[in-house]
């Protein structure tokens, strides 16, 4: 287990003009990082939550050493409490700024220190909640730069289900989503909601759309216990083990 819990963890101040700069993230480097080689990438969300409640780290090390799949770097993007809902509900007042953040400063920031590779397969956007949201809509915004999410109890409400519908083919986008069965009446700062019905309903568009989707429904609320569990299935359907 010890082998696990020796991380390589790099912090970056990224600088904006479209947020409040700079930017705090974490950027995770796999087991024998390579500067020569090039490595998928997961941005996260929530970023601190995802190391910290999610360990995904701890995961990715864990899944990389123990069950061969490919080495990738996490990218976790901090987030201000206060400003959480702004920047990544579909109707916040700085979303729109926050996306111009991620494709136009993070994406070239990481890309000119990392070796990740720059095609829209091998970036994984991974968010809960809200962060979820945010990442669909970063992906349905920029097909061209993102092709695959990882959603942890998703957001999806009105405004994400008429952009899905809008949506002429979701061909392109491979989702993996899972929402807890008890998540039928989540408090927020914005109402209370039931986000099995929700993702059910972005399920059957997503599906109707042509999207590549692997979605489940787990015992479990709206919280990082029940995420925390979810995270290495959601990994492996974007890193499949590599053959010997």
């Amino acid at each position: 287990m010890s082998d696990y819990v020796k991380r390589t963890i790099v912090k970056e101040e990224v600088p904006s003009t479209h947020v409040d700069s700079p930017r705090l993230v974490k950027v995770y480097l796999p087991p024998g990082y390579n500067e020569l080689l090039s490595y998928p990438v997961v941005y996260c969300q929530d970023g601190n939550d995802f190391f910290t409640m999610g360990r995904i780290a701890t995961i990715a090390n864990q899944l990389i050493l123990e069950e061969g799949i490919e080495p990738f770097l996490i990218v976790g993007v901090s987030v201000e409490r206060s400003k959480r809902t702004s920047e990544y509900a579909a109707t916040g007042s700085r979303n729109e700024a926050y996306k111009r953040f991620f494709t136009g400063e993070l994406l070239p920031y990481i890309e000119e220190r990392y070796p990740v590779r720059r095609d829209s397969s091998a970036r994984v956007l991974a968010g809960d909640s809200l962060g979820g949201t945010v990442s669909l809509h970063l992906a349905l915004d920029r097909p061209d730069l993102f092709g695959r999410v990882l959603s942890l109890s998703g957001a999806f409400f009105q405004t994400t289900q008429d952009q899905l519908a809008q949506a002429e083919s979701l061909s392109w986008l491979n989702i993996w989503m899972v929402v807890g069965l008890d998540e039928t009446a989540v408090e927020t700062h914005t109402g209370t909601y039931d986000f099995v019905h929700w993702n059910r309903l972005a399920k059957n568009v997503l599906e109707q759309k042509g999207a590549a989707i692997s979605y489940r429904e787990k015992p479990g609320d709206h919280v990082w216990g029940l995420w925390q569990k979810e995270l290495p299935d959601g990994l492996r359907h974007f890193f499949p083990a590599l053959r010997l």
